[in-house]
Order: C-alpha cells, then sequence, then structure tokens
C-alpha cells in the first residue's frame, strides 16, 4: 500500500482486495489485514458451548488506506480467514464486498495431541463477524451480486459527430479538437485499458465512481 501511495500519489482512488478463490489461512493474519483498514471496534469474535471460552479481537488505531474507498472481491472460493476480512469490513461498511456469495466455512478447529504421535481434531467454536452473523454454512453476501462473465464487443456502427458536419460552429474552448477532415465519420469503440475480469472491472467502476462523488461533493461546499 505505501508503495502505490508513493508511486501515484493523488491519482491513486481507491483499493481493490481481490479474495476470491482464497481458501483462508490464519486466524491471527486475518485479524492483522482487517486492522490495517480499519480504526476501532470488534473484527471478530468465536463462540464455543461454554461462554468463558469465546474470543474477541478488536482493531487499533491507524488505517493504512488514509479512508479511502474499498472494494473487497469474494466468490464461492473465499472462505474462512478471506470471509472474515470480508466481513469485518463490510460490518464496519469501511468496504464494499462484490461478487458473489463466499464459501461458508465459520468452524474454529482445535487439534488435541494424542499418544503414539497421533492428533485429533474438533470442532469447537464458530465464528461471527462484528454484527453478530455467524459465517457458518452461510458465507459473506455481496453488498453487490455481480457474477463472473466474459466481455463481448459489439461492432459499433460509423456515427457522425457535430465536429464532423460541414459548416459547423467550432468550439472556441477547444481549438483543434475537432477532425482535421472535413465530413469524417468516427467509430466508437470500447477503453483498450479496460481488464477482461469482468468482476474486477466492475470493482474499478464502483472505485472511480465513488472518487468522483467525493470530489463532486468536496467543489459543492
Amino acid at each position: 500500500v505505501k508503495r502505490f501511495q508513493d508511486e501515484a500519489g493523488e491519482k491513486l482512488k481507491g483499493y481493490i482486495l481481490d479474495l476470491r478463490n482464497n481458501p483462508g489461512g490464519l486466524l491471527d493474519q486475518s485479524v492483522k489485514v482487517s486492522d490495517a483498514f480499519l480504526n476501532q471496534g470488534e473484527i471478530v469474535s468465536t463462540r464455543s458451548r461454554r461462554p468463558d471460552e469465546g474470543q474477541r479481537f478488536n482493531a487499533k488505531a491507524g488505517d493504512i488506506a488514509n479512508g479511502k474507498p474499498i472494494v473487497v472481491l469474494v466468490n464461492g472460493g473465499s472462505a474462512s480467514a478471506s470471509e472474515i476480512v470480508a466481513g469485518a469490513l463490510q460490518d464496519h461498511h469501511r468496504a464494499i464486498v462484490m461478487g458473489t456469495r463466499s464459501f461458508g466455512k465459520g468452524s474454529v478447529q482445535t487439534i488435541i495431541p494424542l499418544s503414539g504421535h497421533g492428533a485429533i481434531r474438533l470442532t469447537t467454536a464458530r465464528y461471527f463477524t462484528p454484527s453478530g452473523r455467524s459465517i457458518q454454512a452461510k458465507g459473506i453476501d455481496p453488498d453487490i451480486i455481480v457474477e463472473q462473465g466474459r466481455f463481448t464487443k459489439e461492432e459499433q456502427q460509423i456515427r457522425r459527430r457535430e465536429e464532423n458536419l460541414r459548416g459547423r460552429l467550432d468550439n472556441p474552448g477547444a481549438p483543434g479538437a475537432a477532425d482535421s477532415e472535413e465530413g469524417a465519420a468516427v467509430r466508437e469503440s470500447a477503453d483498450a485499458t479496460e481488464p477482461e475480469d469482468y468482476q474486477l472491472a466492475r470493482a474499478l467502476d464502483l472505485i472511480r465512481g465513488i472518487a468522483l462523488y467525493r470530489n463532486s461533493n468536496r467543489a459543492a461546499n
């Protein structure tokens, strides 16, 4: 994130956390990732049959993204620790979760060593998001559902614009902007920089939209 900030400066509009097909990992790492973007509040809690064995993890002050918009991408392959991150940022309204419903692995396993170099793994608790939602067999529902798809670029018809008409009235604020050839036709085309990943492209659109909305609000004030 620091490298992005150093390289892009004011051009940096926001961040996308791509947790699609992320099967999870360690609980403490999911807490650290969530904490990096939160200033306060609960991140996740665990609850078992015995109330005294529950745990609660809270965020410390400090948002490395400095309040810039965040979009979290999830799908059916996002499980466990990645669901903890998505759920925490969603419940605190720190990020918009986009994609499809996650896997729903919200259980805590405890490994108990046995004699003879063996061990037994028991499910001992469930994970809960800050708002009290259980992830188990439910997953994280995205704020905006975006199914993965493919881009199909349609052949655009040839259109004439005002600037291509003979005897047009030029725009005094944009000298030289008109087509140099009188009566030339203009073919509309898609942005060549648009990513082929449909869900990622929609996340980028959302980040741009939020940034534009914030900038317009600042200008109005």
